[in-house]
């Protein structure tokens, strides 16, 4: 009988169950809120449904993989590289909304609803990833920080 030990999950462990997670919850939220929104408003509806899982879903799951990618730079170079990322998109949806906004291909309710359901629904679901991950941590007695006799 062989004795294989568990794998020690990596530090970036959490971040990766927070994307993958956020990917399910957004892919499910795909199918019901295109169902529903093509049911009740027909192609438009479809738009709208995809316009709002793209622009939302996009925007948090955005969030994680900067994380993710951020967790290897240094921290000055991380920080930086959080601001611009937000900043840019922002940007973006705000440029995407600007120029939707001359369109009416899609169910305008049906984009609000999508977008607001994604925002909650994949920032749940990365929420719920990164809780579920068991990190493994140590801690040390008071005062072996200090060096013993042995180390002078």
């Amino acid at each position: 009988m062989s004795f294989t030990p568990t794998p020690v999950p990596g530090p970036d462990a959490p971040l990766r169950a927070a994307l993958r997670y956020g990917l399910i919850g957004l892919a499910v939220l795909i199918v019901l809120s295109v169902a529903i929104a093509t049911a009740t408003a027909g192609v438009e509806g479809l738009w709208g449904a995809l316009l709002g899982a793209a622009i939302g879903g996009g925007f948090i799951l955005t969030t994680a993989a900067v994380i993710l990618f951020g967790a290897k730079l240094p921290p000055s170079t991380a920080g930086l590289v959080m601001l611009v990322s937000w900043v840019g998109k922002v940007l973006v949806v705000l440029i995407v909304v600007g120029v939707l906004n001359n369109f009416d291909f899609y169910n305008r309710t049906a984009l609000f609803l999508t977008v607001i359901g994604a925002l909650l629904i994949v920032l749940g679901a990365e929420t719920y990833g990164v809780l579920r991950q068991k990190v493994p941590y140590v801690t040390t007695p008071a005062g072996d920080s200090e060096p013993g006799p042995a180390a002078e």
